[in-house]
């Protein structure tokens, strides 16, 4: 791994393929300070890195067209330095094509025999002539297969969603998903406000704007600097922070002084959220099963100026506590899911999720709830959220959670949620978000109180 675009990004899907990191790991190593690339190199990486796991299904089916040998039998890193070539080709514009095909054709001398090399070289020169003429399945005759490829989406993906949404709406929400998404924050309260942040922003990146519906967020594309090396990031003015998952802390409605826990804290994203909605003021319990998590959650509440987080190691597989003591006002659970709201954002999930992980993950998160319920104070509320849209994930398991749990109900008509992220509940009072229809991602959210 060097200083180079496209090397590194060979170098990150080959460590994806090997199955054991997330993009957002590889990621935090390849680019951390002690490894130096440029602007204009960071964004090349970014794009191809990106642009090829969105777009894999598509041109594996434009390699599989060109090629005389298997996709089956291609090398995956071979078959790596193939889509970043072709991504160039048909996706940036700006990169000559000869450009594209010479430096796959360079990195491929190092990672595979001659007579590879002259593989690679012949079908990128020959696709680079001839892409546009390949012809694609018929949305008509088979649109599961046809979305496959040319939105390039796993295909059980698809029939779950053409079944639920149909065609139209389903073609909406690869499109959305498909779509380079705006960077979304949340304005640190605690330190300023959101048109003080606004201008504060108007400085690193081209535009800034005020989201719709959370009432501190704010979204900007093209920033002329990372956001780590941004002033208003250093001073702690704002958390990186989806639009939807804002919403998710205001139905959980935290007060000052209060007892809360947050029990997936992860790396502090509604963490810092709740502690600015409680004022600094009360008592906020951050509980992950990692520790490292946990470390730099700490940091990042430092770097906000939020005094009130405590950190606990736990993993809520097993119960927790004294099952007779209900210590908390408030619980939120954010809890592991599949990830399927989030695709615009972590595309690696798309290759790496399987259908059967829907009920694996479900499973999980019952006995997540399960192991927190009693934790609950009388009249206190637990929030349950995920990043899917899917229903295993999502009705089903608070319908079995209820079913269990009669001293809980859901709250239909939540105090805190803002007005006009009130069109979002169904209702059964569940909150649901979607990347085509709000431009956000794709979450699930659910209020309960327990009885007196």
């Amino acid at each position: 791994m060097v200083n180079n675009a496209r090397k590194t990004s060979l170098y990150i899907l080959n460590t994806l393929d090997q199955g054991s990191q997330t993009l957002d790991n590889i990621l935090d190593e390849v680019l951390s300070p002690h490894i130096f690339f440029s602007k204009k190199d960071r964004a090349l990486l970014q794009a191809i890195v990106y642009g090829v796991l969105r777009w894999r299904a598509k041109l594996d089916w434009i390699i599989d067209y060109f090629s005389k040998t298997r996709l089956s039998q291609i090398d995956p890193k071979v078959m790596n330095i193939l889509r970043i070539a072709l991504f160039q080709i048909i996706y940036l514009n700006r990169i000559p094509v000869s450009a594209a095909v010479n430096t796959s054709v360079e990195m491929a001398k190092s990672v595979t025999k001659p007579y590879v090399v002259g593989f690679i070289n012949g079908l990128l020169r020959n696709a680079s002539k001839r892409y546009q003429q390949v012809l694609f399945p018929d949305v008509n005759k088979d649109p599961a297969s046809a979305l496959a490829v040319n939105k390039s989406f796993p295909k059980w993906m698809l029939e779950r969603w053409l079944d639920r949404f149909g065609l139209e709406e389903t073609v909406l929400l690869c499109d959305a998903i498909n779509t380079i998404p705006p960077l979304t924050v949340r304005c640190n309260t605690l330190k300023t406000r959101r048109e003080t942040l606004l201008k504060r922003l108007k400085k690193d990146v081209e535009k800034v704007e005020c989201t719709e519906y959370a009432p501190d967020g704010a979204f900007f594309s093209h920033p002329k600097k990372s956001i780590p090396k941004m002033k208003a990031f250093e001073d702690g003015l704002f958390q990186v922070q989806d639009e939807a998952a804002q919403l998710v802390t205001f139905l959980l409605n935290p007060k000052p002084g209060e007892t809360i826990l947050d029990a997936c804290a992860g790396l502090g994203g509604k963490t810092g959220h709740i502690s600015q909605m409680m004022n600094n003021r009360g008592k906020l319990i951050a509980m992950d099963n990692n520790t490292k998590k946990l470390h730099r959650l700490q940091s990042e509440m430092a770097r906000l100026g939020i005094s009130m987080v405590t950190t606990l190691t736990h993993d809520l597989n097993s119960p927790g506590g004294d099952k007779s003591i209900k210590k908390f006002d408030r619980i939120l659970l954010d809890a592991p899911c599949s990830g399927l709201g989030v695709l615009r954002r972590n595309p690696d999930a798309k290759w790496s999720t399987l259908e059967q992980d829907l009920i694996r993950h479900a499973k999980r998160q019952a006995t997540f709830l399960d192991n927190l319920a009693h934790q609950v104070k009388p009249e206190g509320l637990l929030v349950y959220c995920v990043c899917s849209t899917e229903p295993e994930e999502n009705e089903s398991v608070i319908k079995g959670f209820l079913n269990k749990h009669k001293d809980f109900a859901i709250e239909k008509n939540p105090d805190g949620l803002p007005y006009k992220a009130r069109s979002f509940l169904t209702g059964n009072g569940y909150l649901k978000t979607f990347p085509h229809l709000h431009n956000m991602d794709g979450f699930f959210a659910v209020c309960m109180k327990r009885a007196k």
